[in-house]
């Protein structure tokens, strides 16, 4: 029977001495518990344990039960009078065991355990883990560190509930998991709390870094990748909580304000290795992101916030956590980024930001990142939202800086769309210029002329594609068009008419000669289209098309022929604005002749 032979082996170690154990007695007593356990004998096992004659031999031998004990917690229900024997030898355990072996015991148990087990078996191991730890004289601090990363490690591999309902149904226990995991560390913050008050020059920082690591570890996983919104009908929204027990913890250790303000990156490890330095680098730059992104958007936190920063500083400061989020292509780490600029950008006044920001790389840089999500970002709300913010950014420049703005990203965007966008608020600042009492030099005069050369030509001359470039060049059209009707040539506030043979040479008679060729192209391809359905005398005919090595679903020729016709229909546009463009030159010009 098992409880006899633990019994007998028991008995046999009580009368050596602690220095006489062998090898042999912990394999027998190890073997013996665990069949104790799987006899379902806990209670008897329990007994034993808790004999105060036994507890040398439990001090040295106990730790190897962790494992067989582990396993059988797992194994009965939780009414089970079983489960909660158990549950008391682990807690037994915990206090008498040699805190070393059973803490080396207890990280091998969360480390060996995987999938849905993970968040059940760190919770289970939690407390008998922070008992341990308290105990412990040497490398505490190592140790704390250690366990922590174990079960951040064990975590990270888990995905985050994003949803309402995947929240409150906490599938795996990650909700509940991470607010234990904080619970867990609050002894050892208020050990360092306790010895930062006793004296202003605390020394002992390796608890401190561990903390701290800590902390930035969670900022990244879960906080990043975690839904923060307030969510209704849940009363506490698990992550906002753990969220604020994070920010909590960095304040309390004095490391809030110079992560946030002084952009202190924590003592990172110095690596032979370039690759690893880089992954330390990235993980640094995406928790600091998400700590900016708690700060100014949720508002965790805010009552330690120093309310001394301009609101153009703290756009600074943000730039980079921006840029961070906006490379990203996860939503909920997109929309991070987006709701963190918007944040920024909406303290400000417009017309208040300095063109000297934009001497700062972020500044130039964020804003092309911008146009990437707005055309190649997937989810529709997101590009949407992020063409509102650069709008809203755009406006926040003062009138160099806009002029500045608009001709980077006239050079950098690559975007047909974009850039009748970006040429449509040229026409806006234009009208500004021309309508308000005070005159501004960069949307008038030379400077205007300047920004004009980029706008009012084809970027590959009448060899362009008029079709994908078709919005950049009705944009064009439509400025020209304005600036011909706003300003007169006998005040010339614009320079159109100084420029006006440049314009005709590098603009309007290529996009003449483009639009005859590709009339004709597209209409030849319309006839052939025609000719080949009748040879085929059927409309069903199909054409197959690849994108990207994608194939995309087939088109009928009927349908071939309705995208060639809207081309056609696009060209038409085009000519009739650039018609209605030169008989207003014409006009004008005329009409100056006439007062000569």
């Amino acid at each position: 029977m098992a409880v006899d032979e633990l019994q007998a082996i028991i008995q046999r170690c009580q009368i050596l001495e602690e220095a006489d154990f062998k090898g042999e007695d912990f394999n027998l007593f190890q073997v013996a518990g665990q069949k104790c356990l799987e006899d379902g004998y806990a209670a008897q096992l329990l007994e034993v344990i808790q004999n105060e004659k036994n507890k040398v031999i439990i001090k040295n031998m106990g730790w190897n039960l962790i494992s067989p004990l582990v396993r059988c917690i797992f194994m009965y229900k939780l009414e089970d009078e079983k489960r909660e024997h158990c549950l008391k030898i682990l807690d037994q355990l915990a206090q008498l065991c040699n805190p070393k072996e059973l803490f080396l015991g207890l990280l091998e148990q969360i480390e060996q355990t995987s999938g849905e087990q993970v968040c059940q078996t760190v919770m289970l191991l939690l407390q008998p883990l922070q008992t341990v730890l308290l105990k412990l004289q040497n490398k505490k601090a190592y140790s704390v560190g250690l366990s922590l990363a174990m079960i951040m490690n064990q975590l990270t591999a888990l995905p985050v509930p994003y949803t309402k309902q995947q929240i409150q149904e906490d599938k795996l226990g990650l909700c509940q998991c991470c607010n234990a995991v904080v619970d867990f560390a609050k002894p050892f913050v208020n050990e360092v709390v306790k010895n930062m008050e006793k004296s202003s020059e605390y020394n002992d920082m390796e608890l401190k870094e561990e903390l701290l690591k800590f902390c930035m570890k969670s900022l990244k996983y879960p906080l990043l990748t975690a839904q923060l919104e307030q969510l209704e009908g849940i009363e506490e929204h698990p992550f906002r909580r753990f969220a604020t027990e994070i920010i909590g913890i960095l304040w309390d250790i004095r490391e809030l304000i110079p992560l946030v303000f002084l952009h202190r990156k924590g003592k990172s490890p110095h690596w032979e290795n370039q690759e690893f330095a880089d992954v330390e680098q990235k993980n640094s730059a995406d928790s600091l992101a998400c700590l900016s992104y708690l700060m100014f958007v949720q508002h965790f936190g805010i009552d330690y916030f120093p309310v001394v920063f301009s609101p153009s500083y703290l756009l600074q400061c943000n730039m980079t956590h921006i840029e961070v989020l906006l490379k990203r292509t996860e939503e909920s780490m997109l929309s991070k980024g987006l709701d963190l600029f918007e944040s920024c950008l909406l303290r400000m006044e417009d017309n208040s930001l300095l063109h000297q920001y934009l001497e700062f790389r972020d500044f130039i840089d964020v804003p092309q990142d911008l146009v990437k999500v707005m055309t190649l970002c997937p989810i529709e709300h997101l590009r949407k939202k992020s063409l509102n913010i650069l709008q809203l950014f755009i406006g926040k420049f003062d009138a160099e800086g806009k002029y500045t703005l608009f001709r980077c990203l006239l050079k950098t965007s690559n975007h047909a769309g974009v850039e009748g966008y970006i040429i449509k608020n040229i026409k806006d600042q234009i009208h500004l210029s021309l309508t308000k009492a005070c005159d501004n030099i960069w949307f008038t005069g030379h400077h205007l002329i300047s920004l004009l050369d980029l706008v009012l030509l084809l970027p590959e001359g009448a060899e362009t594609d008029l079709l994908q470039n078709s919005d950049r060049i009705m944009a064009s059209l439509n400025l020209l068009r304005y600036l011909v009707i706003k300003d007169c040539e006998s005040d010339n506030q614009t320079g159109v008419w100084t420029t006006l043979a440049k314009i005709e040479q590098n603009f309007l008679k290529p996009l003449h000669v483009g639009l005859n060729m590709s009339k004709a192209h597209y209409e030849a391809e319309i006839k052939n289209k025609k000719e080949n359905r009748r040879e085929a005398h059927s409309s069903n005919t199909v054409c197959s098309l690849t994108v990207s090595g994608e194939k995309m679903p087939a088109m009928t020729t009927d349908m071939q022929l309705q995208v060639l016709h809207s081309a056609l229909f696009t060209f038409d546009l085009i000519e009739s604005v650039l018609a209605r463009v030169e008989e207003l030159i014409e006009v004008k010009i005329k009409a100056v002749m006439d007062e000569n």
